[in-house]
């Protein structure tokens, strides 16, 4: 996620071989005595995390080679596709993250690339060591179809307390203090909000967090099941929320990615960044502080919800070294792999058992907001809609936030909601 010319080389290096060599089936020299591992976690916080877990992996399998094939990109916006290459050439790799709910049960599932992993839960005990809640968007006619690793938290607000102190304002609580302390920083020339779009998904990730805070958790639910309409006033509230935040951020948003503006908040240069929980970790890695360079709170308006997505790994039909994967999975799932994981990847165990004493101030804040807050699932991170969807509400936003057009926006939104909500 972060902007560093090494990072563009490795994508290369794993997007020319897939591309090359999807169609082909070749079991590797070292098929059987090998796990291949794909991933987009190369950002601070993300790539430790993961090898924190790969290590826990080789502890139990030291005769097991590792290809950790980590494709850079936010959101996983670049291994998607290189992803999609594969699982359609018959190459697919032998574990891959993806995200919990729509984007893996409709991409995936539904089009019969997967096999349930269902067994694995049962045969060692953990179907109740997960939430109901983490259950339900990894099923599918009543079978789970991937191990999910952690819950992240979409809807929160990162903001600067020296910027905060220095001006002599408090955090905003609703969508009328942000307008109200948003125009102070900028009298104040500080700039209000940090925002990072290069690649598109992160202006969705911060409209996800301002309908919720115009509709609700109830409506926001039914917006996304195509039963409430774009032109819901409380919808088009959001969207004309949206649109003025923009006055609010800074020019150079559409050239920074989703962790430069997370940074700019915890060097002084923004006073506020709506972003994922994934933010911690990225803070932690650059010895950070909280309380001194940043703190947080949710996003203006969402306080009692938590918009939630996971990361996960499933087990693709055909995979090359099955009974590996099975081993992997077996270590996402248990209670050591994930407490090897999150505390790091900045993330909270998806399992009910997590050790507390591994886990920050931060984090096991949000395990008790996650056992308490009406949850709600992340759009731009697949929970909600489906990947064709998500792809065209990016799009869209691609647009809308630099032309500000709400009632083309609007029309837009209803065509593609239309097309992809359920029937």
């Amino acid at each position: 996620m972060t902007k560093k010319p090494y990072l563009f080389v490795l994508a290369l290096c794993f997007v020319l071989p897939a591309l090359l060599f999807a169609g082909g089936n070749q079991e590797s020299e070292n098929s059987g005595k090998s796990l291949e591992i794909f991933s987009w976690w190369t950002a601070g916080g993300e790539a430790e995390g993961l090898q924190a877990m790969l290590d826990v992996f080789h502890e139990k399998y030291p005769d097991i080679e590792i290809i950790n094939a980590t494709v850079a990109g936010g959101a996983g916006t670049n291994a998607k596709a290189v992803l999609a290459t594969r699982m359609q050439g018959g190459n697919p790799p032998d574990a891959f993250q993806v995200h919990a709910g729509h984007e893996l049960i409709d991409t995936w599932v539904v089009s019969g690339y997967m096999e349930p992993v269902t067994f694995i839960l049962k045969e060692n005990g953990w179907m109740d060591k997960f939430p109901k809640d983490v259950i339900d968007i990894i099923s599918y006619k009543g079978e789970v179809y991937s191990i999910p690793v952690n819950v992240h938290r979409s809807n929160v607000m990162w903001y600067n307390p020296k910027l905060f102190k220095d001006n002599g304002l408090e955090p905003p609580k609703n969508m009328d203090e942000f307008f109200i302390v948003a125009e102070k920083l900028k009298a104040a020339g500080v700039t209000p909000l940090a925002l990072g779009d290069t690649n598109g998904w992160p202006a969705t990730h911060l409209l996800e967090s301002v309908i919720l805070a115009s509709t609700g958790p109830e409506k926001y639910r039914q917006l996304w099941e195509g039963k409430v309409s774009w032109s819901d006033p409380d919808v088009q509230e959001a969207l004309e929320n949206y649109a003025k935040i923009m006055n609010y951020t800074n020019s150079d948003h559409a050239a920074l990615t989703n962790m430069d503006a997370a940074g700019y908040v915890a060097e002084g240069k923004a006073a506020m960044n709506v972003m994922g929980d994934w933010v911690a970790g990225y803070y932690k890695s650059q010895d950070y502080t909280q309380g001194v360079d940043w703190d947080w709170m949710p996003t203006p308006g969402t306080q009692g919800n938590f918009i939630m997505l996971s990361d996960s790994f499933g087990l693709a039909k055909n995979a090359p070294n099955r009974e590996n994967v099975i081993k992997w999975l077996e270590v996402c799932a248990s209670k050591e792999g994930q407490d090897a994981f999150n505390p790091i990847k900045g993330s909270i165990p998806s399992r009910i058992d997590g050790d507390r004493s591994k886990y920050d101030a931060y984090l096991n804040a949000a395990m008790d907001d996650f056992a308490s807050n009406e949850i709600v699932p992340s759009v731009a991170h697949g929970a909600a809609v489906s990947e064709a969807w998500v792809t065209k509400i990016n799009d869209i936003m691609s647009v809308f936030t630099t032309d500000l057009d709400v009632r083309k926006a609007t029309n837009e939104f209803q065509a593609v909601a239309d097309r992809y909500a359920p029937k």
